[in-house]
């Protein structure tokens, strides 16, 4: 074993630039008896970007500017790098030195379950290779099956009669109505992808969808089985509150041709993923899988930008192959905390469109729109069943302005519209100290502390979903979750600001007006990670406290004396608030950037903002720099995908 080289990991250990388990992989693998230098480096590289979000080691990433691979100096590179000694020189050099390796299984060679994976030019974890092979072969089966054969011109017929019914207005401006098309693409396959923006519509034309699906269905809609799901609670209900609310809007325009309200009711509540498949304690299978599958004919799935790549692998096996999979996200969000962008690797065409010949008249036929020519092109299947909704109908003025300078890396334009500060929709205030944070908090968190100040002994449902909908018109959002601007540091911050000014009375760990996130799933209590709650007395137990989240209209809660996994959630992380909006959204950028600062990341907390939006910070140039960077996750389902 090469002592040098694991001193050099050793320190970088202790300097915070290396989990430790990464260097624990390279230890493993060294003492089953691969131990050249060369293969630990990229063991213990592999290992380290898996905790970063990426799927694999690009090979070509170890002869590049390690500040884009990891975000380390140039001098803890060059320690590292003479630590190993002999460093390849190109990818043809790594590539036969790993293919030697025993614990490596070049893909075409001998396969005898070794736990790292040679596929081209990408070295992986054994699992991940397998989950990121089966998602590719899943999806693109699905973009492929049950396509409307050419002489299907009755099938098109009646999906053009219906959509003319539930998309009875012509697309302002007169242009192409996205929304009546991803309906009619959705149609044409097992798989449909609907991304876009906030305020794009992608509930309300899945939710047309459905009604598109019931319609179509014949004699057997009443049979049809839909299930709803999201990765978290919270997305889960407003999916569903979304989708009863339009299908009851369309319900009144249909009549009793289809009888949508009943078959609304039948879909039952929207889940999560976890609680779909069936999670069981103590183990990461599931209870659904390609030997237990799903009964479900149609699976809409939101916020799909959330789902990594081992949970999306998990998802195509349980689901049956002649069900159809909906996937509603943006792909300008950011990705799972866990390895993988799906979504993102989904939708890498869906700007261009790039749709074939054969798609557009398809479109054409079913839908009475044109596709303009802009957005022909070669793309492959997954691009033929994907559509991106271009116009936004509620995310517009300042906040929407500022979302898409930033999507679009014009930092420039970004910052003109915060300072400008246009009807006070969007501001910034540069953080001399704590206190300007501390005041603004106070009055955002001002409104729920009183309704629970004033709210009566015994309460009921009513009183509980005000005190939470009052909760949720504010937020403070990190973009990370240690120092003085990160999550730890604010919340502790937070609640003595709040204790202070006589807002609430901390008694203990658990004391009235505490919100709560979930930082683990508890099957026994029925509580999912990242799911946001708040502490209020039990209204038939005196003295006792009870956690109450709220699940669209609906409110559940469990003693808190049974929570053991949850922190206090003032601040939360930005990952974390995926899936949730808020009145006023208020987003902390620390003193210092790095590589975990990105335009991603900017752009989803401010999405989370529906009508006002704070950026603070202590160092202006760190938003600059986020604007300039992007998130990009080594991956080969891209490839895999368009291969």
């Amino acid at each position: 074993m090469n002592e040098a080289f694991f001193a050099q990991v050793d320190a970088l250990t202790e300097a915070g630039q290396l989990r430790r388990l990464s260097g624990a992989f390279a230890r493993f693998i060294a003492s089953v008896g691969d131990s050249s230098p060369q293969l630990m480096v990229a063991c213990v590289l592999l290992s380290e970007l898996e905790g970063r979000g990426h799927s694999c080691l690009l090979l070509s990433e170890l002869n590049a500017d390690p500040a884009a691979l990891l975000g380390w100096s140039g001098d803890e590179w060059h320690d590292l790098r003479a630590a190993v000694g002999d460093w390849p020189a190109d990818v043809t050099t790594w590539r036969a030195l790993l293919a030697d390796c025993r614990q490596v299984w070049p893909v075409g060679g001998d396969d005898i379950n070794q736990p790292l994976v040679l596929d081209g030019d990408r070295l992986y974890l054994r699992r991940y290779w397998r989950d990121e092979t089966h998602v590719a072969g899943a999806v693109r089966a699905r973009a492929l099956g049950g396509v409307l054969a050419a002489d299907a011109d009755a099938e098109t017929a009646e999906i053009r009669r219906w959509l003319d019914i539930l998309f009875p207005h012509a697309a302002r401006g007169g242009g192409t109505d996205w929304q009546k098309v991803a309906c009619a693409v959705a149609m044409r396959g097992k798989l449909g992808i609907i991304t876009g923006g906030p305020g794009t519509g992608k509930t309300y034309t899945v939710a047309r969808l459905l009604a598109l699906l019931f319609a179509t269905a014949g004699e057997q809609r009443t049979g049809l089985r839909v299930a709803l799901a999201a990765p978290t609670g919270k997305a889960a209900a407003r999916l569903k509150q979304s989708i009863d609310s339009a299908l009851d809007e369309l319900a009144e325009k249909v009549g009793a041709a289809l009888p949508l309200r009943e078959l609304a009711a039948r879909m039952g509540a929207a889940r999560t993923l976890h609680s779909l498949l069936g999670a069981r304690p103590d183990t990461r299978a599931f209870q659904h899988h390609a030997g237990n599958q799903l009964d479900v004919d149609v699976l809409i799935v939101d916020e799909a930008s959330m789902i990594h790549l081992e949970m999306m692998s998990a998802l195509l096996a349980a689901l049956p192959q002649n069900a159809t999979l909906i996937l509603l996200g943006d792909k300008d969000q950011l990705a799972s905390v866990e390895a993988g962008a799906v979504l993102g690797d989904l939708c890498h065409n869906a700007e261009a469109g790039e749709y074939l010949p054969e798609t557009l008249s398809y479109v054409h036929a079913s839908t009475g729109q044109r596709i303009p020519d802009s957005f022909a092109g070669h793309g492959g299947p997954i691009a033929q069943q994907t559509v991106m909704l271009r116009e936004s109908r509620r995310f517009g003025g300042p906040i929407g302005a500022l979302a898409l300078a930033v999507n679009a890396g014009d930092a420039a334009r970004a910052v003109e519209i915060l300072r400008a500060g246009q009807d006070g929709k969007v501001a910034w205030t540069d953080l001399a100290q704590a206190s300007d944070l501390l005041q603004l908090a106070q009055n955002g968190y001002r409104g729920y502390l009183q309704l629970i100040k004033n709210m009566p002994p015994v309460h009921d449902e009513i009183v509980q979903l005000a005190i939470l909908k009052a909760f949720e018109s504010f937020r403070i959002l990190c973009a990370v979750r240690e120092g003085e601007w990160g999550v730890s540091g604010l919340n502790d911050a937070i609640e003595q600001r709040l204790q202070a000014g006589g807002l609430l009375k901390r008694t203990g760990e658990w004391y009235v007006g505490r919100p709560v996130m979930v930082t683990r799933n508890d099957y026994a209590t029925g509580v999912f990670n990242g799911d946001i709650g708040l502490t209020l007395p039990d209204p038939l137990r005196p003295g006792a406290l009870r956690v109450y989240f709220s699940e669209g209209e609906k409110v559940r809660s469990v003693l808190a004396t049974r929570l053991r996994n949850v922190e206090t959630a003032f601040a939360m992380t930005v990952h974390k608030s995926q899936g949730s909006e808020f009145l006023h959204t208020a987003m902390v950028l620390p003193k210092e950037g790095g590589g975990m600062l990105a335009r991603e990341l900017v752009y989803t907390g401010i999405t989370r903002a529906r009508d006002y939006f704070t950026l603070l910070t202590p160092n202006g140039q760190v938003l600059l720099d986020a604007i300039g960077q992007r998130t990009q996750r080594a991956s080969g389902l891209r490839h895999l995908l368009d291969s």
